[in-house]
């Protein structure tokens, strides 16, 4: 049973087996996503519907229409994700954030995407990471005003564990108002000292492996749960006909293991504070 006391984790996923895995052992809420190898895009509408009939944990969709890491968006794109957001309004929050060319926060698309959410809650993601270093606590503030509920970062850094200093400063000036959430490289290894520095309430992480070994085209299996939800299908082609090169590789997905050790963790840091 969980408290409110207890330190949350929050997986990124971007397939059913994944978000089933981390569901399962222990999140308490799913990032749901496409394409993660891109950094994270906008999920089908097909898969949120599928997760939302067998699984009873939030889940944010992330407001993404392309890889890149400017987080500049046109008028175009800002058109397709309000109606992403529309059509995507099943789940429980959303996942974004927009910058101008100076890297600062762009108001006006940050407020379309708050109008349009109606009160479901937004995080502002790692688009935080590019703005300003020097300015990073002006940033939060108006990040606060426009009417996010949390911030996902790395403390400007590739990973949390490298930007842990600057998450502890983020969180120590702003925890009354906003969730400053670590995320990036976040693993069973570093993530005691992230919560013990850092001192935060919540974590993201993929909790990702590698896939198995690739099985022939003729030799593939799946499993299923009870409920005919397919919660495995962790496969990687060993064919002479691929779509791409993508195809061919072993790819990675949330780990079940990896997220009961990590909600351990979480638990046994939370019960000591």
């Amino acid at each position: 049973m969980s408290s409110s006391k207890d330190i949350k984790l929050e997986v990124c996923v971007d397939s059913i087996a994944s978000a089933i895995a981390a569901a399962e052992s222990g999140a308490a809420r799913l990032e749901l996503c496409s394409a993660l190898s891109e950094g994270g895009l906008t999920p089908t509408i097909g898969i949120l519907k599928s997760l939302k009939g067998f699984i009873a944990i939030p889940i944010y969709c992330m407001l993404r229409p392309r890889s890149g890491d400017d987080f500049i968006y046109t008028d175009y794109e800002m058109q397709a994700m309000l109606t992403d957001l529309d059509m995507l309004r099943e789940q429980d929050g959303f996942v974004f954030g927009s910058l101008t060319n100076t890297r600062s926060i762009n108001v006006k698309q940050c407020q379309q995407v708050l109008e349009h959410a109606q009160g479901l809650p937004v995080t502002f993601h790692r688009a935080f990471d590019i703005t300003d270093m020097t300015r990073m606590q002006e940033t939060v503030r108006q990040i606060i005003e426009l009417g996010f509920k949390r911030i996902l970062t790395s403390g400007f850094k590739p990973s949390a564990h490298e930007g842990i200093e600057y998450i502890a400063q983020l969180i120590a000036k702003n925890h009354r108002d906003i969730i400053i959430m670590p995320g990036a490289g976040i693993r069973v290894g570093n993530l005691e000292e992230i919560l013990t520095t850092t001192k935060c309430v919540e974590f993201h992480s993929s909790a990702k492996s590698k896939a198995d070994a690739p099985p022939a085209c003729n030799d593939i299996t799946v499993t299923a749960s009870d409920n005919n939800v397919i919660a495995s299908s962790n496969l990687s082609m060993d064919c002479d006909v691929s779509t791409s090169r993508q195809d061919l590789l072993m790819y990675e997905m949330t780990d079940a293991n990896v997220v009961r050790k990590l909600v351990f963790i979480a638990k046994a840091m939370s019960e000591k504070n």
